[in-house]
């Protein structure tokens, strides 16, 4: 397509996304959109993403550089999540495609989550319901403990980490927290420094840091040996972060009281699949199929979230928000014509861009110009016949990365 026709515009989502984003597309107007109820095999996914201008996933479905360069018409991706690691961002960026994710929609569920398994594990209830299901009355409080006066370490102190602050300080919690950047307390929670110190404080541990290489295993057999005798572990961020076996032998061994375990190195790919994991079978071990944001109401949030930073993309070419893309903000359409332009991020690009339409005879009204790395991204409000034959001169050129019309 040269320019934007909603009618026109297909748009598919896999993993059973929240039918509140497909609402949101229809009401902008897009009305081909095409839902699939879980992750599809490499196979069927390559087929699938064929002729899509947009996709939509969660999790499972992984977004590798074979198959976005099966995806020859994709214009943008959508994560109805939190992560994006399933999505070779690079190369989608070098393809001039945007990639969008909820930060923010499923922030009160995580919390809650940690919240309910720290004061679960501090009662012991995991332990208690399993021997009242194996036929056992044992009524006593060894080892269990209010949760009120107890500190709750948080590493990593972004949208969710403070908001689990905020929830354990109402339920009568000293809150510590400890992360690579300043960051500004909420209620009386306190700063740490050293992690040492930190996790030689905390009652209760709980993780909420981004993967990659600077968090893998943060948490390995040094860190956990720090942590105070008879604590407790959660980890509701990335399977990454936690060394599972040294946690394993941490248990074994007594120096933890519990864990609590949402997310995993290695998660199963359908729900047939079992996990393995050597945390299975323990009495204090809570463990969850990765559904820190699985309520009916984050879901809804993210839905419309994500559909909302689509279709605003979609309409008039904002990228605010976009995870591996320069970011421009929205701003009125000015003139008869946007043209959107993607391009290589090397010197007299925009000089190129301004004297190829020029030459055709446009005048520019607006412009707004992002680069990030590789590439620079111009939306440009024009005057003038903007037709097939201009926009084949700007695509052609080799600075050119992608070129749409608005």
């Amino acid at each position: 397509m040269t320019s934007l026709d909603p009618s026109m515009t297909r748009i598919v989502l896999f993993e059973n996304i929240h039918p509140s984003a497909k609402e949101v597309f229809n009401a902008a107007g897009f009305d081909n959109v095409v839902t699939h109820a879980s992750a599809l095999s490499s196979e069927q996914l390559r087929e699938a993403v064929r002729g899509a201008h947009v996709l939509g996933i969660r999790s499972r479905t992984q977004l590798d550089a074979a198959v976005l360069a099966e995806a020859t018409d994709l214009r943008v991706v959508g994560c109805f999540c939190i992560g994006t690691n399933q999505v070779d961002l690079e190369s989608a960026m070098l393809r001039g495609v945007p990639v969008f994710n909820a930060p923010f929609s499923n922030t009160r569920s995580v919390a809650e989550l940690v919240l309910g398994e720290a004061i679960l594990l501090l009662r012991r209830i995991p332990e208690k319901n399993d021997r009242v299901h194996q036929g056992f009355w044992d009524k006593t409080a060894d080892g269990a403990f209010e949760a009120r006066g107890k500190t709750l370490g948080i590493i990593g102190y972004g949208n969710i980490g403070s908001q689990v602050g905020t929830l354990a300080e109402a339920a009568g919690m000293r809150v510590i927290f400890h992360d690579v950047e300043a960051k500004l307390p909420l209620g009386n929670a306190r700063a740490t420094t050293s992690l040492k110190k930190f996790l030689a404080q905390a009652d209760v541990v709980t993780l909420h840091v981004p993967g990659g290489k600077a968090t893998e295993n943060i948490m390995d057999a040094e860190a956990i040996a720090s942590m105070k005798k008879g604590a407790i572990l959660i980890n509701a961020s990335r399977g990454s972060v936690v060394d599972i076996d040294a946690l394993n032998n941490a248990l074994d061994s007594g120096h933890l009281s519990g864990a609590a375990i949402d997310v995993f190195p290695v998660e199963p790919k359908s729900r047939d699949e079992a996990l393995k994991s050597p945390l299975i079978g323990k009495r204090n071990v809570i463990l969850t199929p990765h559904i820190g944001g699985s309520t009916q109401e984050s879901q809804e949030n993210i839905g419309r979230e994500v559909a909302e930073k689509l279709c605003h993309f979609l309409l008039s070419g904002t990228t605010k928000g976009a995870v591996n893309f320069p970011e421009i903000s929205y701003q009125p359409t000015m003139g008869t014509a946007r043209i959107l332009h993607v391009h290589r991020n090397l010197p007299g690009a925009m000089g190129t861009l301004s004297n190829l339409m020029a030459e055709h005879g446009l005048n520019i009204l607006s412009q707004q110009l992002q680069t990030k790395g590789q590439i620079g991204y111009v939306i440009s409000d024009v005057e003038g016949k903007v037709d097939d034959t201009v926009v084949s001169v700007l695509r052609a050129h080799p600075i050119t990365v992608r070129c749409n019309i608005v």
